[in-house]
C-alpha cells in the first residue's frame, strides 16, 4: 500500500515543477539519466586513470596534470562550437523543421571537425614554445613527460572532436541514449588501454598517450558509423559532411564563438592558475590534480543537468514558450543545489577510502582534504547558479552575454584573487582554489540578474 501512495505522489510533484507545454517530466527523465551514466562513467573513469598513472610517480601525474589544463583549453574551443551545434539543432528540433535539422547535424560536425583539426596542427607544431612559456619552471623529468603527453593529446584533438560533435547534435534532438553509447565505446577503451599499457607493460605516460589516441579514434569512427548508417531521423549522409553550408555555419558561430572565446579566457585563466600552482612545487601540482579529480565527483549529477538544460530549454525556445523555459530553469537549479549536498555528505565521508586511490605522499593528504572540504560546501549555493542558469540562458541564444561574464569574471577575480590569496598572501594552495569559489559567487549573482529580466530571451537565432 506505501509504494503505490509513494509513487501517486512523487507524479504530481513531477508533472508540475518539471513538466509543460514543450515537454514532461518523463522525456526530461529519458534525457537526463543517460547524461547522468555518462558523466558518472566519464568522471569515474579520469578518477581511475589518475589513479593509474600515480603508479608512475609524481612526476608522472604532475606532467599529466599539466597538460590536461591544456588540453581542457583547448578541446573546450571545439566543444564550445559543439555546444552551438546543439543548441541550433534543438531549436529546429522544437519547430518541428527536420530538414533544417538535418542540415545544423552536418554543419556542426563539418565546422567542428576542421576546428580541431587547425589547433591540433598548432600544437605539435609549436610543442617546445608552448612547454617553455607555460611550464617553463617546472622540473626536468615532469617536463620531458609532458612533452610526450602533450604531442600525443595534440595527435587525438580530431578523434574526440568529431565524437563531440556528434554527441552534441545527439543531444539535440533527445538521443542521449546514442550519445551515452558513443562515450561509452570512448571512454571505456581509454581505461581498458590504460590497464594494459600502464599497469601490465608499465609504459607509463607514453601508454597513456597511446590509449588516448586509439580510444579517441575509434569513438570518431563510431559516432560517424551511427550518424551516417545507424540513425534514421537526421538523414545525414558522407558528402553532406564534406560540404560547409555557410549560412547554417553562421547560426552555428553566433551560439559557438562567443562560447569558445568563453572557453578560451575562462580556461586561459585556470592555466595561468596552473602557473602559479606550478611555482609551489611537484606536491603542490599533485595536491590540486587530485582534489580537481575528486571535485569532478561531486559534479557529476549537477554536469548532467547543466548538458539536459541545453536541449530542454532549447526546444522551448524553439516552441516560443518562454514560460516553460523559466519553469525548467528554476526547477534545474533548486536539483543541482539539491544533488551537491547528497554528494557532499557522500563523498566526505568516503574521503580517506577515495584518495588512498591517489597513493599521495602523506605529507599532501591533509592539504587534499581541506581543499575538498571547502570546496564541497562552496559547491551547494554557487555551482548551479554559476554553470547551470549560464547553460540555459545559452541555449535561448543569449551567449554574448553570458561569454563576457565569465571571461570578465574569470580575470578580474579568479586569477589576480588566486595570486595575490595564494602567492602574496602565502595561503599556496588554498588560497588559489578560496579564490576560484568567491568567483563562482560573483559570476553567479549576474546570471541570475541576467535571469531575472527579459532580454536572455529576447534573441531570434532560428527561421
Amino acid at each position: 500500500m506505501g509504494e503505490p501512495n509513494l509513487k501517486n505522489r512523487k507524479q504530481p510533484f513531477l508533472e508540475r515543477y518539471l513538466s509543460g507545454e514543450s515537454i514532461d517530466y518523463r522525456q526530461i527523465q529519458a534525457l537526463f539519466i543517460p547524461l547522468l551514466i555518462d558523466q558518472l562513467f566519464l568522471i569515474g573513469l579520469n578518477l581511475v586513470n589518475t589513479a593509474m598513472i600515480s603508479s608512475a610517480g609524481m612526476a608522472a601525474v604532475s606532467a599529466v596534470n599539466m597538460i590536461d589544463s591544456l588540453n581542457i583549453f583547448l578541446v573546450s574551443v571545439f566543444v564550445a562550437v559543439a555546444t552551438g551545434g546543439t543548441v541550433v539543432v534543438a531549436q529546429y528540433k522544437g519547430s518541428g523543421n527536420s530538414l533544417m535539422v538535418s542540415k545544423a547535424a552536418s554543419g556542426s560536425v563539418t565546422s567542428v571537425t576542421l576546428l580541431s583539426l587547425v589547433i591540433s596542427l598548432v600544437v605539435i607544431l609549436l610543442h617546445n614554445p608552448i612547454l617553455s612559456i607555460l611550464f617553463g619552471t617546472a622540473s626536468p623529468d615532469v617536463l620531458d613527460q609532458a612533452r610526450v603527453y602533450l604531442i600525443g593529446s595534440g595527435v587525438s584533438y580530431v578523434g574526440v572532436a568529431i565524437e563531440q560533435a556528434v554527441c552534441g547534435v545527439l543531444r539535440g534532438i533527445g538521443r542521449t541514449r546514442a550519445s551515452l553509447a558513443l562515450s561509452l565505446i570512448m571512454n571505456l577503451s581509454y581505461v581498458l588501454l590504460n590497464v594494459v599499457f600502464i599497469n601490465i607493460m608499465d609504459m607509463g605516460v607514453q601508454g597513456m598517450t597511446l590509449a588516448i589516441n586509439i580510444a579517441r579514434f575509434t569513438g570518431a569512427f563510431c559516432a560517424i558509423y551511427y550518424l551516417v548508417r545507424m540513425d534514421a531521423e537526421l538523414h545525414v549522409r558522407i558528402k553532406d559532411l564534406l560540404r560547409v553550408n555557410y549560412a547554417m555555419l553562421k547560426k552555428i558561430m553566433f551560439i559557438g564563438v562567443p562560447f569558445a572565446a568563453e572557453q578560451m579566457f575562462f580556461n586561459g585563466g585556470k592555466i595561468l592558475t596552473q602557473i602559479f600552482i606550478v611555482s609551489l612545487g611537484t606536491y603542490a601540482i599533485a595536491t590540486n590534480a587530485i582534489a580537481s579529480s575528486l571535485a569532478g565527483v561531486f559534479q557529476i549529477p549537477a554536469t548532467a543537468l547543466s548538458l539536459t538544460i541545453v536541449t530542454v530549454v532549447g526546444q522551448c525556445m524553439g516552441r516560443g514558450n518562454i514560460a516553460d523555459a523559466k519553469k525548467f530553469t528554476k526547477a534545474f537549479l533548486w536539483l543541482g543545489t539539491l544533488s551537491f549536498i547528497i554528494m557532499g555528505v557522500l563523498l566526505m565521508s568516503l574521503f580517506y577510502p577515495l584518495v588512498s586511490l591517489f597513493q599521495p605522499p602523506a605529507e599532501i593528504v591533509d592539504d587534499i582534504y581541506w581543499v575538498v572540504l571547502m570546496n564541497a560546501i562552496a559547491q551547494v549555493p554557487l555551482w548551479a547558479l554559476s554553470f547551470i542558469l549560464p547553460s540555459a540562458l545559452r541555449a535561448a541564444g543569449d551567449s554574448k552575454f553570458t561569454s563576457v561574464t565569465s571571461m570578465l569574471s574569470m580575470w578580474l577575480f579568479r586569477v589576480v584573487l588566486g595570486y595575490i590569496m595564494g602567492i602574496v598572501l602565502g595561503f599556496g594552495i588554498i588560497g588559489v582554489w578560496l579564490a576560484m569559489n568567491l568567483e563562482w559567487g560573483i559570476r553567479g549573482a549576474v546570471f541570475l540578474w541576467r535571469f531575472r529580466g527579459k532580454k536572455w530571451y529576447a534573441h531570434r537565432l532560428i527561421d
